[in-house]
């Protein structure tokens, strides 16, 4: 059994752990290292955008999870994609950009007493995360990590949904993330130069290159390690071995 000692460790190379990777090893005083039970992300389907019909059934990057047997939909089994990979579900999910209603962010400020969480707290991280093609404005940013593409779809069918929106009442948006987030509209998606930008790609791929930030892969976490009731390390099996790592 080996054992190494970091300054953090972050289990699961998802969504979340690959922008804490990239955050946490800026600073050249802090040794990261990430654990991840799948693979690397080298299957070419996940980064081309037409690919997600594949990589969204493959067992290797898939966790393939159901749900339980759900009453309101006739008693059916759910199926949840949850990605097993670098870049977790962002390197397999359908590359949907959208951020969330400004409401709902005011409301959990307002209601809950969050105050860090109104929208016009939470919209300066959302342009600093994201380089979208419509460049930079008020809603958007134009310089983060993120490859963000506006939807370019041309069809008669599109059309005619966007002419029944504004016949409805309903409306149209030109960016459901920006001044206008209700109606008809193009929707963006996380793609950057015609290639899916995971978070794998946007913030820990680039980060890797660091001194200060290792990767450990096919790696499953099968416990933490408790000291005097705190968390210490972990313990993970990798190629049928078994190992500590502690921070």
């Amino acid at each position: 059994m080996s054992s190494d000692t970091f300054d953090y460790l972050i289990l699961g190379a998802g969504s979340a752990g690959c922008v804490l990777a990239n955050r946490l090893s800026e600073d050249p005083g802090n040794t990261v290292h990430v654990l991840e039970a799948g693979p690397m992300d080298h299957n070419l389907m996940i980064h081309i955008p037409a690919g997600v019909y594949h990589v969204v059934k493959n067992p290797a990057i898939n966790w393939n999870y159901d749900s339980e047997s759900e009453p309101g939909c006739d008693g059916r089994e759910v199926q949840l994609p949850r990605g097993k990979v670098i870049g977790g579900s962002s390197s397999i999910n359908s590359m949907v950009y959208m951020r969330g209603h400004p409401h709902d962010y005011d409301r959990w400020s307002a209601e809950f007493g969050l105050e860090e969480w109104s929208y016009a707290r939470c919209l300066p991280y959302f342009k600093r995360c994201e380089s979208s093609d419509r460049g930079e404005n008020e809603w958007r940013g134009g310089h983060g990590p993120l490859g963000v593409t506006r939807g370019k779809l041309e069809n008669p069918l599109f059309d005619a949904l966007w002419e029944a929106g504004l016949q409805s009442g309903q409306g149209t948006s030109e960016d459901l993330n920006g001044y206008r987030p209700e109606g008809i509209a193009r929707l963006d998606s996380t793609t950057k130069n015609g290639r899916r930008s995971s978070a794998a790609v946007a913030h820990l791929r680039p980060a890797l290159a660091r001194p200060n930030l290792s990767l450990t892969t096919k790696a499953l976490v099968n416990r933490l390690l408790i000291e005097n009731n705190r968390a210490v390390g972990v313990e993970y099996e990798s190629m049928g071995t078994t190992h500590q790592l502690r921070a």
